[in-house]
């Protein structure tokens, strides 16, 4: 294992001062107090404890205390604080860092110019707070970026922007960005302090390259949580630690790189504390963290990497494992970087371990497909029902694949009726049941065919259960024959005959329907399984009212619907046909009906016959057109006979 320190970890140039000044002035004997705690770390605070020093938190509380020595720390205070203080009588000693000395002097300068002062920073911080004082406490403090979207500067008012010292730079300059929209003018003054760039900067590089990072120092401190935060989004095993005893080797056993960095309130032999474990127990973590592994063997993983094509695993060994892409699934061209990210565990089987090399081969695909072996025995063994997608369409069957474990189920056993095309079933998931497990010829076979019987018989039955003999049902055409239509009426087929379509006469279905178009039928008769159906309603019935209707010596208009030699059909109501004899189309001789009708032309003729219980009606054009000469003869010899009379 590799242990990297950071440079720049630990006291920066205005801690460590502010530190040093109280620990000299202790030196000296005197009763001395420190203005707030003079760092942020419970280790050193105790330890100044224990050499007398105290903490005063205002300066009612310091001018009660007996004479001596009053240290400010390095955030520094406000000018009316600093002046209380020296009010009490104390000695006092201003051990103010003096980049936060620098932000005091521009606030207090440039706010008495008349302009805004915009500070980036933790408003709740010591420093924060000194530095608004500085300004009459009119700064605008802005802690992240929706605050200074939220920002609107005076009109025509110009800003200076400053930053606490211990701020994230890469937060200040997106913050700055977004004021320099928002704002009429401003003057920006980086004050972020070089120290903390430089720490927060080489924090970031070396998160980046190592395989976990120990983050040390105080909670309360705001450099240091802002480093965990900086260490934490380059590397996801980052650890925060605020004294050695919180450091847990066990956590760095399957790492090969560590790195360390620490807040500027971190003393340095803290730091060299937690290395110097580190270094001495390295040999017993190296002996912990290698085992032994051998082919066969079942392990735990962690991704490292991911690559198109292969998977590398930590696995606790000298050397870590790979899961090439035919041994992750049996998918051709799968994208592994779609199936795994870094930091996922699996468990996979060794193939092969090649110390000489330094290779160890894994399988995830074959342990994957051991354990369904074992589920698809017991699913074979009890007739469970399985669902699973299918994979893959082939020209005798389909492929579904359960953990990586092929099952193929023939053309045949699909499905209860003949599919030509199985290419719809592709990605669809489906169920069936397993009819054949032999692993050792690695033949299992599966059928869905019994399970969709099942399923329409459990159907029909229900079906069968609710209908009866004049039930009125809407349903679905299926198969068109010469003879008739076979409808689905809800999970059970019923016959709709060619002579119960209509009323008329019905030459052929398929002119008439075709599979998908729904039906309105009513149930005409129930045989067994069998069922009989039929779409001539009775109040449809044109025969209904058929002695009125059709009356001898009614004169009626029609459409031929068809002819042959000895005549024509003519449709006189959708449904009814009547007969027109071709001797009964004209006084004329006429040789055959075409030469004077066609079909679709329409006439109007007199009914001559009608045999309610054949459903024959007979039709007369010629009968009308004798009547016609009757008429006009009678016309003519009514003059005749008047001028005898005369």
């Amino acid at each position: 294992m590799k242990i990297d320190v950071a440079k720049t970890a630990g006291f920066c140039f205005g801690v460590k001062r502010a530190v040093d000044t109280v620990y000299a002035e202790a030196a000296k004997g005197g009763k001395v107090y420190t203005y707030g705690p003079i760092i942020h770390n419970e280790e050193v605070i105790n330890e100044l404890g224990r050499m007398g020093v105290e903490i005063v938190n205002d300066p009612e509380e310091a001018a009660a205390k007996p004479p001596g020595t009053i240290v400010i720390r390095s955030h520094g205070i406000s000018k009316q604080e600093e002046e209380a203080l020296i009010a009490t009588g104390h000695r006092v000693v201003d051990a103010t860092c003096p980049f936060v000395k620098k932000i005091h002097k521009i606030v207090f300068e440039e706010s008495e110019k008349g302009k805004g002062i915009i500070v980036t920073g933790d408003r709740e911080h010591p420093e924060v707070k000194a530095i608004s004082a500085w300004c009459g406490h009119k700064a605008h403090i802005i802690a992240d970026i929706d605050e200074a979207k939220d920002f609107k500067g005076e009109e025509n008012k110009e800003y200076v922007v400053v930053s606490q010292t211990t701020f994230n730079t890469k937060k200040f300059k997106e913050i700055v960005e977004i004021l320099k929209k928002n704002v009429y003018y401003i003057n920006v003054m980086n004050t972020i302090c070089c120290a903390t760039e430089e720490r927060q900067k080489e924090a970031c590089e070396m998160a980046s390259s190592h395989d976990a990072m120990i983050v040390i120092g105080s909670a309360n401190s705001s450099n240091t949580r802002k480093l965990f935060e900086i260490c934490r989004q380059q590397c996801a095993s980052t650890y925060f630690i605020q004294k050695l005893i919180d450091l847990d080797l066990k956590q760095f056993k399957s790492f090969c790189c560590v790195g360390i960095t620490a807040g500027a309130s971190t003393p340095n032999k803290i730091i060299k504390e937690v290395l110097t474990v580190m270094e001495e127990n390295f040999a017993q973590l190296m002996e912990e963290s290698f085992k032994t592994v051998h082919t066969g063997q079942v392990v735990e993983g962690k991704v490292i990497s991911v690559k198109e094509d292969e998977i590398i695993l930590n696995i606790g060994y000298k050397s870590d494992a790979t899961v090439s892409r035919g041994e992750y699934t049996n998918t051709p061209n799968v994208d592994l970087t779609k199936c795994v990210k870094v930091d996922d565990v699996m468990n996979v089987k060794i193939l092969k371990v090649d110390d000489r090399e330094g290779t160890v081969l894994a399988s995830y695909k074959r342990l994957a497909a051991e354990r369904s072996s074992k589920v698809l025995e017991e699913a074979f063994n009890n007739k469970t029902v399985l669902k699973a997608p299918v994979s893959e369409v082939l020209n005798g069957g389909l492929i579904v694949e359960i953990d990586e474990t092929r099952i193929f189920i023939p053309a045949s056993l699909v499905s209860d009726t003949f599919e030509k095309d199985l290419t719809k079933y592709k990605g669809q998931e489906i169920e069936f049941v397993l009819t054949e497990f032999n692993t050792k010829r690695r033949r299992i076979i599966g059928d869905r065919k019994q399970l969709v019987s099942a399923q329409k018989e459990e159907k029909k039955q229900a079906v069968l259960s609710k209908i009866k003999v004049g039930d009125v049902v809407e349903g679905v055409v299926k198969n068109v024959t010469d003879f008739g239509a076979f409808v689905d009426i809800g999970g059970v087929d019923g016959l709709l005959h060619i002579s119960e379509m209509s009323w008329g006469r019905i030459e052929n279905p398929k002119k008439i329907f075709k599979s998908g178009d729904n039906v309105r039928a009513f149930i005409k008769e129930i045989s067994g399984d069998k069922i009989a159906l039929s779409m001539k309603f009775a109040d449809q019935n044109p025969w209904a009212n058929a002695d009125e209707d059709f009356a001898i010596g009614n004169v009626i208009t029609g459409k031929v619907a068809r002819m042959t030699d000895f005549g024509a059909f003519v449709e006189i109501v959708p449904g009814v046909d009547a007969l027109l004899h071709v001797s009964q189309i004209s006084k004329k001789r006429i040789e055959k009906p075409q030469d004077v009708l066609k079909v679709g032309q329409e006439i109007t003729a007199q009914i001559l016959d009608f045999n309610y219980d054949e459903k024959k009606i007979s039709l007369s054009m010629r009968a009308l057109e004798e009547s016609d000469d009757e008429a006009e003869e009678a016309a003519e010899e009514a003059p005749a006979e008047e001028a005898k009379e005369e």
